[in-house]
Formats: structure tokens, sequence, C-alpha cells
């Protein structure tokens, strides 16, 4: 008796960000098919950038427009299309940032690890910073460009609140080859099972966006889901420059959502440590920390004060 072919909907999010979302399709539309069912659902978070009409333009690869009324946030806006995904069928959902280019072999690869890993839900590739998006542009002869790390899997640092990834700023020379259970899977690109949805729910839309990612993979990790970190497939990142530390963005949303974060699922210690940390940033942070500690304590949440 031959096996059910799985099906397959990969979300990508766009946010007035036309062309990257524009090349993000064609490079999906490379993929490797063989084996399951593919589906792709574009979640457009109210563009004003022309997004909508140029989406409209491309006729050489299948895929869904889903139109929220407003800017929903990185959370609720691939909820929006997570629910779509379910509710046709899918049996695996890989949500994708629209900034990535992706490897021919992605899903298939990812495939073959949630079949290998039956305890496991949440699956992550290696991930590289697209050539010319890196941290530290002038550190790399041109030859290594497209092979440094952004994310070989990732930690959480429970002492001092912090989600970091692995390897980042490191040239891949297979140090980061091993396939093996990691702490969060990034929203960059994340391969979840249908059940784990089913079981732990889907992002928390308080957080509108950062920490999002690392919040779902918390909860499923306590409900006894692992989350695997598989490097025999690729993608390649342009990491944005925009929300560094330091950002308006970065600022307002990494400082509320930490508190949220923190009190839910930190040990006391570290509770302790984020209402000092709080009482300082509250009189000595910058603009956009001082809103975001203010707006927790006050539970405005989702998107909060932000401009």
């Amino acid at each position: 008796m031959s096996k059910t072919i799985p099906k397959v909907t990969i979300v990508v999010l766009n946010w007035n960000r036309k062309d990257d979302m524009i090349e993000c399709l064609k490079s999906l539309s490379r993929i490797a098919t063989v084996g399951y069912e593919l589906s792709i659902i574009v979640v457009d978070n109210a563009s004003s950038d022309g997004s909508i009409e140029a989406l409209n333009k491309i006729t050489n690869i299948p895929f869904m427009v889903v139109k929220n009324s407003e800017n929903l946030g990185f959370a609720e806006g691939n909820n929006v299309g997570i629910k779509e995904a379910l509710a046709t069928g899918a049996n695996y959902v890989l949500i994708l940032n629209n900034d990535t280019l992706v490897d021919r072999s992605l899903v298939v690869e990812l495939i073959k690890s949630a079949r290998a890993n039956k305890d496991a839900g949440i699956f992550v590739p290696k991930i590289y910073f697209a050539p010319g998006f890196e941290f530290h542009k002038d550190r790399y002869p041109k030859y290594v460009l497209g092979k440094v790390i952004w994310s070989a899997g990732g930690n959480i640092d429970w002492g001092n609140l912090y989600a970091t990834n692995n390897g980042v700023d490191d040239v891949d020379r297979g140090q980061y080859d091993e396939e093996k259970e990691t702490d969060f899977a990034t929203g960059a690109c994340m391969f979840v099972k249908k059940r784990v949805f089913e079981k732990v729910g889907l992002f928390n839309p308080k957080y509108f966006a950062y920490l999002e990612d690392v919040e779902l993979s918390e909860r499923a990790k306590r409900a006894g889901i692992k989350i695997v970190y598989t490097p025999r497939t690729q993608i390649w990142h342009k990491v944005s420059q925009s929300s560094k530390v330091g950002g308006d963005l970065n600022d307002y949303f990494i400082t509320r959502n930490r508190l949220l974060f923190g009190f839910k699922f930190a040990p006391l210690r570290t509770k302790l440590a984020l209402i000092r940390e709080s009482l300082r940033l509250i009189i000595s942070g910058r603009k956009w920390q001082r809103a975001g500690i203010r707006d927790y304590y006050l539970g405005r949440l989702e998107k909060g004060s932000w401009k």
C-alpha cells in the first residue's frame, strides 16, 4: 500500500517588501517537489508599496494571496496564513521570511528530517547571510560570501533572557553539519508539523513582532515536542539592517517582549533581574525602550505604542 503524499504549504508574510517578495517567489518556483504536494500562500499585511499589484502580475508561479486590511504584525499576520494552510489540508507548514532565498532541496530534506524524528515537531535549516547582507561585510573575502552563517540553530540564555543564533558570523566549513535538537526555531524559516499547531496553538499575537518564534518554540518544548536543526539544506537571508540593537523597532519590541516572555517562562531569579532592569531602563533607557517598559506594565500589547 502506497504512502499518502504529504501536503506542504509555505506561508510567506509580506509588508512593503515588494522586490524581496518577488525574488523569494522566484526562488520558491525552483524547489524540488518530488514526493509531496506543494502550495504557497502569500499574506500581505496591508502593504502600500504596490505589492499586491506586483503580485497580481505574476502568472508563472502558482500561489494564493491573502490580503489583510491592516498590518497585523509578524505573529498574527503569519497566523492568518497558517489557519488557511491548515484549513486546506496541510500536513506541514513552512513559515518563511520574504527576504530569503532557498536551496532547491529545502522541503524535500525537511520532510526527511520530519519523518526520521517522530518526537520532534519543528525543524530549522542552516541559514546563511545572503551575500552582501553580512553584519561585518569587510571581514570576508569574496569567495566565502554565501557561506557565512546567520543561524545554525539557537540557544536561550535563561540567566540573561536572550535568544541567540548559533554560528553567527562563522564561515561554514562543515562545523555545523550535525543534525541535533535546538532550543528554538527562528521565524525566518521554520518547518512545522500540523500536530504542533493543534497541540499548542499558533503564534501569540500579543508579541506582534520579535520573540514570537521563541515563545511558540518554548510552548512546543513544554508540551514534549522537540525542535531539530537540520543542516542538510540551506536558505540565504537578507538580514535586516534596520532592526539591529539600538534601532527604534528593536528597542521597543525586544524590550517589551522580553518582559512578556520572561515573566511567563523564566525562573524566579531571572524575573527579579528583569524587574531591576526595567526600573533602570524606565529612567535611563532610550526613548523606545522606555515606551516598551511602560507598555508592558500597562498591558498595551500587540502593536502597543509603536508608530
